[in-house]
């Protein structure tokens, strides 16, 4: 049997397709992954819907060269029984476009595929997901015995699941279960139940918590990023800043406005500026991680994916790396100047500005980890940053939870 799920993140979206036998295991399927087509140009959050077509030629044109690709592996005769969903994450829980996801349905329920839903998944259900998938990659959850057969592995503990995307990330890892509350959803996986607590912070994915580090900036009148590798400059458009919910300009700019910026590379103070977007004062709960939100205790191996992901990739940082030398690694290369760095990832990165994507992403890292304590667990070992080529795993989940366990 065959399903396919498009990931629609907030920068990019990908069109994945996936096999399993008929048969479950407890409830639930045993699935594998057989093509993962990138499609091509942004996010659909980034689509303009022409008011009278309903649709997006050029942004649809690209599904469809990811959906020839299916076509062509999957037997004919399954096309109809093929289910078919697309979920989208934080690009869209901003926007809340509904024409987008209208024309979106639209040209999916055209396709001769059983088409379920195009939706807008929720925060939680994206950290939930992500939870999911990743102990399911590992084998926590199921895993074969000498005799072929799948069991429940034994004593195995789980894992934490860290998600870091364009607008927003998520922290997602099992709890007692009797600790209950709004970011607390019992999910039931091949016979076995786990209370998982989970929360996406909306506006602290990667691209908006650069935005609003560099708003940071802009309203101290600061052109040196301490953050910006040294030898480093770049012209920032207003727009680039101002065009998000995440933002609110506390002052009135041009829309062709521009800013200069030169690098500064200064950990220290890249660090405090950073930190300034984070509130970690404010908790009305027994422990917080930052702005207010409820987080019980973190222990345990943790394993971190998509935009952390790719800033390991970047720092040449492969299979597991413990966050001491994570944070290390960070601060001597943002302190090399940028014609070594640019050298050094230029097949990776195109030449974008490496830093601005690093340290936004190593605050968040860490403080959706240790939370307030921040300070006193730097050295710890206890949490691993762990990486993988297969970085977004969220759509492997609408397989196992949405198609399977419903047969």
């Amino acid at each position: 049997m065959y399903g396919i799920v498009i990931d629609s993140g907030s920068s990019r979206s990908n069109v994945y397709l996936y096999e399993w036998p008929g048969e479950k295991q407890n409830e639930t399927g045993v699935v594998t992954e057989t093509l993962n087509c990138k499609v091509m140009g942004e996010g659909i959050s980034a689509m303009k819907v022409d008011p009278d077509t309903k649709k997006d030629v050029k942004s649809l044109e690209a599904f469809q060269v990811c959906m020839d690709k299916v076509l062509k592996i999957i037997p004919s005769a399954k096309h109809n029984t093929t289910t078919l969903f697309l979920g989208a994450t934080a690009g869209m829980r901003l926007l809340q476009s509904n024409e987008i996801m209208e024309s979106i349905r639209t040209y999916l329920s055209s396709l001769p595929f059983n088409f379920q839903n195009a939706s807008i998944i929720t925060g939680q259900e994206e950290g939930l997901y992500g939870w999911v998938t990743a102990n399911y990659l590992k084998g926590n959850l199921l895993e074969k015995n000498l005799w072929n057969t799948y069991v429940h592995p034994d004593g195995r503990k789980t894992t934490g699941s860290m998600d870091l995307g364009g607008a927003s990330t998520q922290i997602a890892f099992a709890v007692p279960e009797d600790l209950r509350g709004p970011d607390y959803m019992n999910v039931k996986m091949y016979g076995y139940s786990y209370n998982v607590y989970t929360h996406s912070f909306l506006c602290y994915g990667k691209n908006e918590i650069h935005s609003l580090f560099v708003l940071g900036l802009l309203y101290s009148n600061v052109c040196l990023n301490p953050c910006y590798p040294e030898g480093f400059n770049i012209t920032i458009e207003v727009s680039e800043i101002f065009d998000s919910k995440c933002t609110n300009p506390k002052r009135l700019y041009s829309p062709d406005q521009t800013f200069f910026m030169v690098g500064g590379s200064n950990s220290d103070k890249c660090k405090e500026i950073v930190k300034s977007v984070f509130d970690f004062n404010t908790c009305s709960h027994k422990q917080c991680s930052f702005n207010g939100v409820e987080q019980p205790p973190v222990t345990g191996e943790f394993m971190a994916y998509a935009g952390f992901f790719y800033t390991a990739r970047a720092l040449l940082l492969n299979g597991t790396s413990y966050l001491e030398q994570f944070n290390a690694t960070i601060g001597n290369f943002c302190h090399t100047h940028w014609t070594v760095v640019s050298l050094q990832v230029n097949k990776l990165l195109s030449n974008q500005p490496l830093c601005h994507n690093i340290w936004p992403g190593r605050e968040t890292f860490v403080v959706q980890i240790y939370g307030p304590h921040i300070e006193d667990m730097g050295h710890t070992k206890d949490a691993q940053h762990r990486t993988r080529s297969n970085d977004v795993w969220v759509i492997l989940t609408y397989i196992l939870r949405l198609r399977l366990a419903t047969l």
